[in-house]
């Protein structure tokens, strides 16, 4: 699907329409799709919001269901990771703060892989393979394709936290949360410097935000079509 009709997605409180059989066309299916991201039926967490744990929690007794958020939470670091190291790596998304922007995230992002993989060991999901069909070639196609992967990371946590079981786990996400909404907020401003109206356009569009669903959470990144494998 192409970045422009991801953005159409966004209404003007920011929120995404409710998913549909159709956003999951060009997937084996919503199960298989759940294989794929280390998911099995269990919650799910924002992409970045487990960053912060603790390392004392390596060792700790984590519940299968944290340990699925978890495994979801690093599949779409993995995601995000690989988008800003190629957008770095291509050196096509311009120079000045869209550059700047890119490596900075792109640091925090394989950061969060790094650790979220040391807390798993050997229950961590494998990386996947992506094709982010020529959205890091260009300025514009990554700074709107930058914009859906950090608001959509922030709002899956808002809306699976309380499935969060381990207390170490949850304080991480709190640690984390604030970093991927800074991320939302950095290319929202880089994108719209006047900030809005239209709500869509401003960095920080009302005083409190609503979680998406699980569903909602799989629209968005099925629709991409950045995981093939």
């Amino acid at each position: 699907m192409a970045v422009d009709s991801l953005l159409d997605q966004f209404d003007r409180d920011g929120a995404l329409a409710e998913t549909s059989a159709e956003a999951l066309e060009g997937m084996d299916s919503r199960r298989s799709f759940l294989r794929k991201v280390g998911v099995g039926g269990g919650a799910l967490v924002g992409a970045s919001a487990l960053a912060g744990v603790f390392p004392r929690i390596a060792n700790a007794q984590i519940p299968a269901s944290d340990i699925a958020i978890l495994n979801f939470a690093l599949t779409l670091e993995y995601l995000e990771a690989e988008f800003y190291a190629e957008a770095v790596a291509q050196n096509k998304v311009g120079g000045g703060v869209t550059r700047r922007f890119a490596q900075v995230v792109a640091n925090h992002e394989n950061t969060h892989v790094k650790f979220l993989k040391g807390v798993l060991g050997s229950k961590a999901v494998a990386k996947p393979r992506f094709d982010f069909k020529g959205t890091t070639g260009a300025k514009a196609t990554f700074e709107a394709t930058a914009d859906v992967l950090e608001n959509t990371g922030v709002h899956a946590y808002l809306g699976q936290v309380a499935n969060i079981k381990t207390k170490a786990v949850l304080v991480g996400a709190g640690r984390i949360l604030p970093v991927e909404a800074r991320h939302a907020a950095w290319i929202r401003a880089i994108r719209y410097p006047k900030g809005g109206p239209p709500v869509a356009q401003t960095p920080a569009p009302a005083a409190f935000e609503d979680g998406f669903s699980k569903a909602k959470i799989l629209q968005i990144v099925a629709s991409t079509g950045f995981i093939v494998g």
